[in-house]
């Protein structure tokens, strides 16, 4: 998929170079009058030097940071310090800082460069806004389990809100990389394994930082990534090969991207990953062909964490100026941290190996995205130490943040409706590695919160039903074995009518660089977990998470499970709210659990293979030896306090091929608690060109229901709900037979037929 009329090869000569670029369509997109910018901005690329153009494009983390920050994204560049990169600042060597320390830091900076610097280029200043700036949100595979993305827009416009105050223009958010394979730690940082889900939180993550305008001072400039399929990592192996047909690529995996530059997204991060021999960040059929000149992108690419320079280890570039070249003349227009532009690129354009107009282009972008941001207006107008204290935390943003984290919550497991527990006249016994203490809250990639200030589960649970009610016992650590811990969580589950086992992952367990092989709650707390249930005390199960899990033995087999992940600021209190009944649950699972690890890379729409597979283990089929073709709790999944049940399916019989079908269920709450239902339309297209999957999801609904109440839920599809690629990879719509369902998960049958669509 490498686009050969820029290719490697022609690439390696100056005369090569020049020749390929002259020839390229891409070179139209300088004169692309979305690409305008001021007159007075524009006057600005013929007055630098080459020195100035390169700095323009170069992107550093910060010198002064500090803490969290430095830990994630340490200075691979030597012993910089603030007064020397203010200095670079000031000289024009950088275009601004990530990661960095606060208003108080940006302000110094923005000043300096504002009065000193000889072009009066306003400095940008980025960060790793994931999950929230101060008040800290679920992590964002937790918040697609609300299958609510209005909500992920909520949550990031006060992020954003919260940010902005701070003196950021610019955050590498979201992540849109569908997930499949549950080894890989970064699950926990995009929407999860299925592509309808992942383009509505694409979009309405960007919609929620940038806000409806890009110059107010509460918004910020959305950076989608990873582009592209790094979530199809091998093995699930962080930074590993990635190698798919270019069918399944634009089928699965760029579908979220696109959805993320539709909404308004302004930039693009390359990923570390290469896709089928070719490094993402060298890809010029990636970053040109198919970004820039199919998909009419118009913002500017910014490469990962010296993800140029890495392409030395790929074996793709012999040295790091060739690093550069390469990475530069596929597209990518500002590199992060390795410093290679800036040291590079004006020897590389003087010696004919990058044309001028190349680099002229990238400036270009990048001065009309700090023009667009409002920087040339009002270089300060996000930064201002007063609102930065004023906008964070404030009761509103941490009570969205209950919110959000309560409807992330998934109940996967309700026997004998043991949940919601009452509120008075039990003795509650919270056990585990998680059951009170400040850490593990908020969970990975977070930058400027702090666990200290999150509310515990312990907490949680003692504001409802009273610190005397509740006794707290470790039992074990996360990774190992607690001297004397078994037998004082067996003494505390006796002397308490319930247990709250609050088991999982660690923060550092998930994330960037986190790939599991076993994706097992880890051996000391399985241990814990089977010597509690053997006191035979009714016992929940509270997981912290960051992925799929596979569930074994007292895990599996306890009455009741709660799904919590890192649920962020206000996690003990939205635990406590489900678990007391002050909300019933309505998250659902983004990504599927597994019966065993083995079954990874697992998602439920599969292709049923010319022996399919099923629920139980068969010879002959496409099941394992010891585990069946399922998921132990499907995508889609979720239990209420309600007893919901799905009827009267009414489906048209046929669909004219350029018309739309509108199909409807009755849903009913049987139950006497309120409840929330998540209602799935599924489809499957049984006959194709190309196969395709059992089941896939083209929309959804979230209801809710009074005790007794039903609902006729109505979707209507249309043409392009029907589409795939076909063997000319390019979309297509084929008449034939096609499987419905309306069901609250990918495995259920809720409701169920067919219809045929007409040529």
């Amino acid at each position: 998929m490498v686009d050969h009329r820029v290719s490697r090869r022609a690439a390696m000569g100056g005369a090569g170079a020049i020749m390929a670029w002259a020839a390229s369509p891409a070179r139209a997109l300088l004169q692309s009058p979305n690409l305008t910018i001021p007159a007075a901005v524009d006057a600005l690329l013929p007055r630098m030097t080459i020195e100035e153009k390169a700095g323009q494009l170069d992107l550093m983390v910060a010198a002064w940071a500090g803490g969290i920050a430095t830990a994630l994204n340490p200075p691979s560049t030597g012993t910089t310090t603030f007064e020397t990169q203010l200095a670079d600042a000031v000289a024009g060597k950088i275009t601004g800082v990530f990661n960095g320390n606060g208003a108080r830091m940006a302000q110094r900076m923005q000043r300096a460069v504002m009065r000193e610097s000889r072009l009066k280029i306003p400095l940008i200043f980025a960060a790793d806004i994931i999950h929230g700036y101060r008040t800290i949100f679920p992590v964002p595979l937790a918040e697609a389990a609300s299958f609510d993305p209005a909500l992920a827009e909520q949550t990031a416009r006060i992020a954003a809100v919260e940010a902005t105050a701070a003196g950021l223009d610019w955050t590498f958010c979201p992540m849109v990389d569908i997930s499949r394979d549950q080894r890989w730690g970064r699950t926990m940082e995009g929407s999860g394994e299925d592509v309808r889900l992942g383009m509505l939180f694409a979009a309405a993550r960007v919609k929620g930082f940038q806000g409806r305008d890009l110059t107010a001072q509460d918004a910020m400039m959305a950076c989608v990534k990873h582009f592209a399929a790094y979530g199809a990592a091998e093995g699930g192996l962080d930074y590993n090969t990635v190698d798919v047909s270019e069918r399944t690529l634009r089928e699965v995996y760029l579908p979220p991207y696109k959805a993320g530059f539709d909404a308004g997204a302004l930039s693009a991060m390359a990923s570390f990953n290469e896709i089928s021999g070719v490094p993402a960040h060298g890809n010029p059929w990636l970053l040109d062909t198919l970004l820039r000149q199919e998909w009419g992108f118009e913002g500017i690419v910014v490469g990962d964490y010296t993800g140029d320079e890495e392409m030395i280890a790929h074996g793709f570039a012999k040295d790091s100026r060739d690093a550069a070249r390469i990475a530069f003349m596929a597209g990518v227009d500002m590199s992060m941290q390795s410093n290679n532009y800036a040291r590079f690129l004006p020897g590389l354009v003087r010696d004919g190996l990058v044309p001028m107009e190349r680099l002229d282009q990238a400036v270009r972008r990048v001065l009309a995205v700090k023009h667009r941001l409002g920087l040339f207006d009002d270089p300060f107008r996000r930064i201002d130490a007063k609102r930065e204290q004023a906008r964070t935390r404030t009761r509103s943003h941490l009570a969205l943040a209950r919110d959000a984290a309560r409807k992330s919550i998934v109940l996967l497991k309700n026997e004998g409706s043991l949940l919601p527990l009452p509120r008075t006249g039990q003795k509650v016994a919270i056990i585990g590695p998680f059951a009170d203490d400040k850490h593990d809250l908020n969970g990975p990639w977070v930058i400027y919160g702090d666990n200290a200030q999150s509310i515990d589960l312990a907490q949680g649970v003692r504001e409802v039903i009273g610190a005397s009610n509740v006794t707290v016992t470790a039992g074990s650590k996360v990774g190992e074995p607690l001297p004397g811990g078994i037998e004082a969580a067996v003494a505390a589950a006796n002397a308490a009518d319930v247990v709250l086992l609050a088991i999982g992952e660690a923060e550092n367990m998930s994330g960037e660089a986190q790939s599991r092989t076993d994706i097992v709650v880890p051996a000391a707390q399985q241990a814990l977990a089977e010597a509690v249930a053997k006191t035979g005390k009714p016992v929940v199960v509270l997981l912290k998470n960051g992925r799929a899990l596979a569930l074994q033995g007292a895990v599996k087999d306890a009455p009741a499970i709660l799904v919590t992940w890192f649920l962020g600021s206000e996690s003990g209190r939205a635990i406590a709210d489900v678990l007391f009944g002050a909300y019933s649950p309505s998250g659902r699972l983004p990504v599927s659990f597994p019966h065993e690890s083995g079954q990874q890379p697992y998602y439920y729409d599969h292709k049923p293979t010319g022996r399919p597979g099923g629920d139980a283990v068969a010879p002959y089929r496409a099941t394992y030896r010891t585990a069946p073709n399922t998921a132990l709790y499907p995508f889609g999944h979720g239990l209420t306090y309600g007893d919901i049940t799905y009827s009267g399916l009414n489906l048209p019989a046929t669909m004219a091929g350029n018309g739309a079908l509108t199909v409807s269920a009755t849903i009913t709450n049987k139950g006497q608690r309120s409840a929330e239902e998540v209602v799935q339309l599924y489809i499957r297209d049984r006959i194709g060109s190309t196969t395709r999957p059992v089941r896939q999801l083209k929309a959804f609904r979230k209801i809710a229901l009074a005790p007794g109440a039903s609902e006729v839920v109505t979707f209507t599809l249309r043409r392009p709900d029907l589409e795939f690629i076909g063997v000319d990879l390019k979309p297509t719509v084929e008449p034939g037979t096609f499987d419905l369902w309306i069901a609250p998960s990918a495995q259920a049958e809720g409701v169920h037929g067919q219809f045929e669509l007409l040529a």
